[in-house]
């Protein structure tokens, strides 16, 4: 039997590579939907399947298992470190969730994601689901099949969520969703009923893309990135993503005439960045680097977004950053119109443009037509249907496009089935630590007004965002807020925070 020192130099070796190739996979991807020319779709698509296949191959290979298990059995001797044996656990949870889904598999998806995220962006623009329903069939069969190799006996569906987060299933999604329902919808309807809507007209009009694009940097410099550690580019759909603690990405979309919409877009992706660059540089190169699970990840995201950029103490310092950059335009506005604007909450069809109240409404509506793709109860060719039926009955709205219904999102194009319901969660868990924040002394209010997001950045560094994926999401929720995860923190602050807006 090898020499401990032995297995742990394997281990580091087999992270390196990992590493490797995580590196060029999200690079490659960031370029794909960033800057490459149209006619490179194929070619990224082959070179993504090839770093896929290949990266399964060291992680499920006999000769990873046979390390993996004696590093196991020296972890359970105490012959490891903290560290270490982080390492080996989630090593081994990586593998046991690929090792039943066989390479070539593994890579025929790969490919088709590509292929399929560059279909969907054409699509998109045309309005044109047809060209983009056979891919969408073709994914769905694909993360079902992958979902049953790795879990016979389990709903595929379960698989995927608990994929996206660990320790959730149907049960703890239904439930979770039930909750935030009784909540959200009594309270749109009693918006409705009141008949008022706070004004909008500070935020509208044009504004240049080139300031709005100088003003985006304004505010991740405000929530504490170090962009010297990014690529910032734009998109057809904001996103971000990562590589280590020194180099994160992210990608925006600005419309000149919706200035909020690329403000809120880069709160939240900021949100996401920050967490990423504040993991602990020792795990830059290895697999604790990067977020736990996408429920935590959007629970910054969504923190920075909402709970910061969205709250009255927020609104001078947003307010100065405008000022600033579109000189005379909101000299005459107050923040607590801007504040009032930026919180107008009402049924609308875009999900990232959504009020933070109805939100959560959007995600029910993928939610529930996920689990109908999966099952097979419906193919997409039934999905413009099921989605217009749902967004009629859910906010009361009718959709007049498909480009502003059912491909509006990126998500099913990346095969990221079970990944929408984590942004709901996400939400809820922000909440919650917010409420620990303020139980463990934080001024929050004082530091958002100030400008000055050090404390909280500090808090959440200490509590999320140094572990890493070394502790997993319920465990780390529940540490850094005392107790299990609760959503009636975030019914209570819909509620208290909407009832005064609207005078409820």
């Amino acid at each position: 039997m090898p020499a401990i020192s032995q297995d742990l130099a394997a281990l580091d070796k087999l992270q390196r590579h990992l590493f490797a190739h995580r590196h060029a996979q999200t690079s490659i991807a960031f370029a794909g939907e960033t800057s490459d020319p149209a006619n490179a779709t194929a070619a990224r698509a082959e070179a993504m399947a090839t770093l896929e296949e290949e990266a399964h191959d060291y992680l499920c290979c006999a000769t990873t298992g046979e390390l993996l298990e004696r590093l196991q059995q020296a972890a359970v001797a105490g012959e490891l470190d903290e560290t270490r044996a982080a390492e080996v656990r989630v090593l081994t949870r990586d593998r046991a969730d690929a090792v039943d889904v066989p390479a070539d598999v593994a890579a025929d998806f790969a490919r088709l994601s590509s292929e399929a995220q560059a279909v969907w962006t054409r699509a998109k623009v045309a309005n044109d689901w047809d060209s983009f329903a056979s891919f969408l069939d073709r994914l769905v069969a694909a993360r079902r099949e992958m979902a049953l190799m790795r879990a016979p006996e389990k709903d595929p569906y379960e698989t995927l969520l608990d994929e996206y987060e660990h320790g959730s299933s149907r049960a703890f999604y239904d439930a979770f969703f039930s909750e935030v329902k009784d909540c959200v919808i009594p309270l749109v309807a009693e918006i409705r009923e009141r008949g008022w809507q706070p004004s909008r007209a500070c935020v509208e009009g044009h504004f240049d893309h080139h300031t709005q694009m100088e003003l985006s940097r304004d505010l991740l410099r405000i929530e504490g990135l170090d962009l010297d550690s990014m690529t910032f580019a734009e998109t057809e759909h904001p996103f971000s993503d990562s590589v280590s603690s020194r180099h994160t990405f992210i990608a925006t979309h600005v419309y000149e005439n919706d200035i909020m919409s690329n403000v809120f877009s880069i709160l939240h992706e900021g949100g996401h960045a920050i967490y990423e660059q504040n993991i602990d540089v020792a795990y830059d190169h290895g697999i604790l680097n990067g977020g736990i699970s996408s429920g935590v990840h959007e629970s910054q995201s969504r923190f920075f977004e909402n709970y910061v950029g969205r709250s009255e103490a927020f609104a001078p310092v947003l307010l100065e950053a405008l000022r600033k950059r579109f000189h005379g335009r909101f000299d005459d506005v107050t923040p607590h119109e801007l504040y009032l604007a930026v919180n107008r909450a009402e049924p609308s069809l875009v999900r990232t443009e959504a009020d933070e109240l109805t939100y959560s409404l959007h995600i029910v509506i993928r939610y529930e037509i996920e689990q109908l793709l999966i099952a097979g109860e419906a193919t997409a060719a039934d999905v413009p249907a099921l989605w217009n039926e749902r967004y009629r009955n859910y906010l009361g709205i009718d959709v007049p496009t498909d480009t502003l219904g059912c491909l509006q999102d990126v998500h099913w194009s990346c095969g990221d089935f079970g990944y929408f319901p984590t942004y709901a969660l996400g939400g809820a868990y922000g909440a919650q630590l917010l409420d620990a924040m303020r139980a463990g002394g934080i001024d929050f209010e004082g530091s958002v007004g100030a400008g000055d997001l050090a404390p909280i950045r500090d808090w959440l560094r200490e509590h999320i965002w140094r572990h890493g994926r070394a502790i997993e999401p319920m465990p780390l929720i529940e540490a850094a807020c005392n107790g299990k995860f609760d959503a009636s923190h975030y019914t209570r602050y819909l509620t208290e925070k909407f009832s005064g807006i609207y005078g409820l």
